[in-house]
């Protein structure tokens, strides 16, 4: 191809787009936006003499202006041509589309937090999140609507419906897979706090052995916890607290940063007063009776609990992965309605827009944004950069920001 003959074809793909209005969604890489452009009569004879797609020359120029300028990428977002039913149900369903849109967002956000947790935990990371097998990215930029889960011809309002009812019932799930699975840590996280805390609180019975206690008829074996820096007070006064007490039978048998453990022998019926006098001194005398039978179901539920703590989280984190992409796949279709009924309500019927998918570089949202409207009638930018028309049609974009196109942010962090 020549050098004039390259020209031409770049002014066909300037006047194809400066004749059309668009829906795009931006904030760099981590997020995206999704839009739609109005075709006028010209444009369509244009097309058919050049023998060209119309919304495929739009989308190639528009992906040409800012892959030449890298400032991101954009993609065609497929929307097929759903049923527009009645204006009083778009203004309907325009108003509780974009509080629905928080909550479906929310829920996605919600899980793939909760992976990443899981995987923080595991110390494992799977990679990127996948829709069908699909990376995330992957899938939004190549949307292809499920027509056998939303069939086209439903009611737009009973999409949005389903898609809501699908998302609120994947959420109580996840609810109660969290609960169940908070339930078993928080029963480790006793039993490990009772394990690794001071003498003065924790566990003694994996401190203790069968040979350092005795027990008979009138025999017993206490266990005193004694300040670390008290030890040589204890052991030159322990023998005298109460008569009684079995000479040189105290012994340290573990020590932490504030407290020794120590085993002291005398007769049962002084070890009450045993108790009182030693707590005068600052002594503690811990209650514990060994059993050996409960120290092993003690370690056989520690060890269960263990277990169950993995099999929930592994349960869970595949139960995430797998939901993640449903509740994305719906979250791309509820965008597809969005952008559809917002496009009919700004550019009204027959329905003819371009939407797009685009995805600015850092830094590079308000440079695209002007590209987008340098795209858009003049006047018809100006109409929708107007503050004073806060109250005005402007309100049917949906988000804070107003723009002379249909505009939706879909942040994947």
């Amino acid at each position: 191809m020549g050098l004039v003959e390259g020209l031409g074809v770049v002014r066909v793909f300037l006047y194809v787009v400066q004749q059309l209005g668009r829906a795009i969604c931006p904030s760099g890489f981590k997020s995206f936006t999704v839009g739609s452009f109005k075709s006028f009569e010209s444009v369509s004879q244009l097309q058919r003499k050049c023998d060209l797609d119309e919304k495929l020359v739009a989308s190639l120029y528009l992906n040409c202006c800012i892959s030449l300028l890298e400032l991101g990428f954009s993609n065609q977002f497929n929307i097929p041509n759903l049923r527009v039913g009645t204006l009083d149900s778009l203004l309907s369903l325009s108003d509780d589309l974009l509080k629905s849109n928080i909550f479906v967002e929310g829920v996605s956000h919600k899980i793939r937090r909760q992976i990443e947790e899981l995987e923080r935990i595991s110390g494992t990371e799977s990679g990127a999140l996948t829709v069908d097998g699909v990376p995330v990215d992957s899938y939004l930029t190549r949307f292809v609507w499920d027509e056998a889960k939303y069939p086209t011809m439903s009611p737009l309002r009973e999409i949005v419906d389903s898609i809501h009812f699908q998302i609120a019932k994947i959420e109580d799930d996840l609810k109660v897979r969290i609960a169940e699975y908070n339930n078993v840590r928080s029963q480790l996280t006793a039993i490990n706090r009772k394990q690794s805390g001071s003498l003065a609180v924790r566990d003694l019975s994996d401190l203790v052995k069968p040979e350092d206690i005795i027990t008979s008829e009138h025999l017993v074996t206490l266990l005193a916890i004694v300040p670390k820096f008290s030890q040589k007070d204890w052991l030159s006064s322990y023998e005298t607290l109460t008569d009684y007490v079995v000479p040189r039978s105290s012994k340290k048998l573990h020590e932490d940063n504030e407290y020794a453990l120590y085993t002291v022998t005398l007769f049962r019926r002084v070890a009450d007063d045993f108790k009182t006098r030693a707590r005068e001194r600052g002594f503690q005398i811990r209650d514990f009776e060994y059993s050996p039978e409960a120290q092993e179901g003690r370690k056989k539920e520690l060890e269960r609990l263990m277990r169950d703590q993995e099999t929930l989280r592994s349960s869970l984190l595949q139960w995430c992965y797998t939901s993640y992409g449903e509740v994305f796949s719906s979250w791309m279709h509820f965008c597809a309605v969005r952008i559809f009924t917002e496009s009919i309500l700004r550019y009204g019927l027959p329905p003819s827009f371009l939407a797009v998918v685009l995805a600015p570089s850092v830094k590079s949202e308000k440079k695209v944004r002007s590209i987008l409207e340098g795209l858009c009638d003049s006047t018809n930018s100006t109409y929708w950069k107007s503050e004073d028309d806060a109250g005005g049609m402007a309100g049917l974009a949906g988000d804070v920001d107003s723009h002379p196109y249909v505009s939706f942010t879909i942040n994947l962090i």
